[in-house]
């Protein structure tokens, strides 16, 4: 099938300390771009999918710089447009050993969260596209980025476009301000014909928790989802045991009306970054879709570009379709 991706979100600037080292200990940090829906642009941008990235940059060199990230990933950035403001950004300190990475936002006030509905042309961005991509941190932002989320969600309706919603929970972002994540995120997913979320985010929607554990909760919490949500079609989830910072163990589960399945767990070990592995899930499972696979195959993709995501510095994932398909968990040797 041809048609392209539409993904609507914030793209960030990222400044994270280098060699594992707190703030306070830094005088300089390394900087990238991304953003989860960014980082699902460039994904799927990569593995040969048209894409096109609506967002609002700052007219400044940060904006340039984040405009120019996208490019060279392969996205179309036809439709970002440009206004005054500031750029959202993140502070990351990575994290090593039993010490987790933490994050701090610093993105209030950006030109993207100041922006209105008008400042997009939904419709000539979602003209001839074959899927809507946005997540649950749009509306985390405040009660304008509630407005922007559901207009985006109501255009894509307008134009018959189906939707993924990516529930990416953000408790700091929903607990700055007096909101209503429930409310908000249960009338986004009820336009959704593919989720990313697990269990824990189907409790929050529905406020009622699953009795079963391991696969037999997931499956318990995917038809209470299914019932609750007639447009749903596909969930698409990962079950991540952290070991450490650097050695997690990874599975991967999509779940259909009809049936689910669950990969088994992948030893991931010597992480290199550990951000925006969730959002390469994302654009693994939307490759398979998108190539109309089956849920068996859908799960297996999302499963190994966010494992090879885990080798990659940065936000985004570029890895190409060939080196996705030569993915084995046991790793290799050099491919010559």
């Amino acid at each position: 099938m041809t048609g392209h991706v539409t993904c609507f979100g914030e793209v960030l600037l990222r400044f994270a300390t280098p060699a594992h080292r707190l703030m306070v200990q830094c005088d300089s940090l390394d900087m990238v771009v991304g953003g989860a829906e960014a980082n699902v642009a460039s994904g799927l941008a990569s593995l040969g999918h048209a894409v096109r990235m609506v967002t609002r940059l700052p007219a400044s060199p940060l904006g340039d710089k984040a405009r120019a990230a996208l490019g060279a990933a392969g996205v179309d950035t036809r439709h970002v447009t440009g206004g005054a403001g500031r750029m959202g950004l993140y502070f990351l300190e990575s994290g090593a050993g039993l010490r987790p990475s933490a994050i701090t936002y610093d993105r209030s006030g950006s030109t993207f969260a100041t922006s209105a509905p008008q400042d997009f042309d939904f419709a000539a961005a979602l003209d001839g596209a074959r899927l809507l991509h946005l997540s649950g941190i749009t509306p985390a932002l405040g009660p304008g980025g509630v407005t922007l989320a559901k207009a985006a969600v109501r255009a894509a309706q307008e134009a018959g476009v189906p939707i993924c919603f990516d529930g990416n929970y953000r408790a700091l972002l929903w607990e700055s301000w007096d909101s209503n994540p429930r409310e908000v995120l249960t009338e986004l997913v009820s336009a959704a014909t593919v989720m990313i979320g697990n269990h824990r985010d189907i409790s929050l929607l529905l406020g009622k928790a699953f009795s079963g554990d391991g696969e037999d909760r997931r499956r318990e919490a995917a038809e209470a989802a299914f019932a609750a949500f007639p447009n749903l079609q596909i969930i698409a989830s990962t079950a991540r045991h952290v070991v450490n910072a650097a050695h997690h163990r990874i599975a991967a589960r999509i779940d259909a009306r009809e049936s689910g399945y669950q990969t088994d767990e992948v030893e991931v070990t010597q992480i290199v970054d550990r951000i925006g592995t969730g959002d390469a899930f994302a654009a693994g499972v939307l490759h398979g879709w998108l190539n109309g696979a089956d849920i068996q195959k859908m799960a297996q993709a999302g499963l190994a570009y966010t494992v090879l995501k885990h080798s990659l510095p940065g936000d985004m994932c570029l890895i190409g379709p060939g080196e996705l398909d030569a993915f084995s968990a046991s790793g290799g040797d050099v491919r010559r």
